[in-house]
C-alpha cells in the first residue's frame, strides 16, 4: 500500500482587495501564505450574500417547485423557491418570504434542514435549506422585474426521479432533496404506521 501524504497544512490569510463590486457580489483578491513556501500566492474569491433554498410540501405530500430561465446555463431550469438573503435577515424569514413572494405558496412549521457552501473554493457564502409544511397557495405573486417562473407541484417520489434522471440539476436544489431524505422516510413511515394523513 503507498505511503499516505502529510496532511494538509492550513494556509494563513495575509488581506484582501476589492477587484470588482457588482449588484449580486463583490470579487476579491485574498492573499494567502502557505506555511511551508516562501512567497504568498493571490486567489480570486467571491463574496456573495447567504442564499435559501425552500422545501415546500403541500398536504397532498408534493413538492412546490418552479422552472425559470437561468442566464448562466442559458436554459430553463427546475428548481425549488429560493433567494437572496436580506443583510441580517434570518434563514426561516428568507424562506417564507421567497416561497410566498415566488410562488403564492405560504405554510406552516417552517425549520431549517442544513446550511452548506455552495462552492466553498471561490465563494464565502453559505446557503440555508429550509422545510415549510402545510404548503397552500393563498398569497399573490411578488416577482422582481427579471424574475419569471413556472409554478408546479409534483409527488415527492416524482421529484427524487427527476433529480436521479438528471432533470433536476441545480446542486442546491439537489442537496436541498438529499437532507429533507430523512424527513420524508419519517412522514412516509408514520403514514403507514397511522394510515393515510
Amino acid at each position: 500500500m503507498a505511503e499516505q501524504p502529510p496532511p494538509p497544512k492550513r494556509w494563513k490569510k495575509l488581506g484582501a482587495r476589492l477587484v470588482a463590486h457588482t449588484r449580486i457580489f463583490d470579487v476579491l483578491s485574498v492573499d494567502f501564505h502557505h506555511p511551508a513556501r516562501t512567497q504568498p500566492q493571490d486567489f480570486f474569491v467571491i463574496q456573495p450574500p447567504d442564499w435559501v433554498n425552500v422545501v415546500a410540501l403541500t398536504p397532498e405530500r408534493h413538492l412546490v417547485l418552479v422552472r425559470q430561465f437561468r442566464y448562466g446555463i442559458d436554459d430553463f431550469s427546475v428548481e425549488i423557491p429560493g433567494g437572496v438573503m436580506e443583510p441580517g435577515e434570518d434563514p426561516i424569514a428568507t424562506a417564507v418570504r421567497e416561497l410566498r413572494e415566488e410562488t403564492g405558496y405560504v405554510g406552516t412549521s417552517a425549520r431549517l434542514l442544513g446550511s452548506v457552501h455552495p462552492n466553498p473554493a471561490i465563494q464565502t457564502n453559505r446557503c440555508h435549506l429550509v422545510l415549510v409544511e402545510n404548503a397552500r397557495p393563498e398569497a399573490g405573486l411578488d416577482w422582481d422585474p427579471d424574475e419569471e417562473f413556472e409554478i408546479m407541484t409534483r409527488p415527492v417520489d416524482e421529484v427524487y426521479q427527476l433529480a436521479y434522471a438528471g432533470s433536476i440539476t441545480h446542486a442546491m436544489v439537489l442537496d436541498a432533496l438529499l437532507l429533507f431524505t430523512p424527513v420524508w422516510a419519517k412522514l412516509q413511515a408514520n403514514s403507514r404506521a397511522n394510515g393515510p394523513v
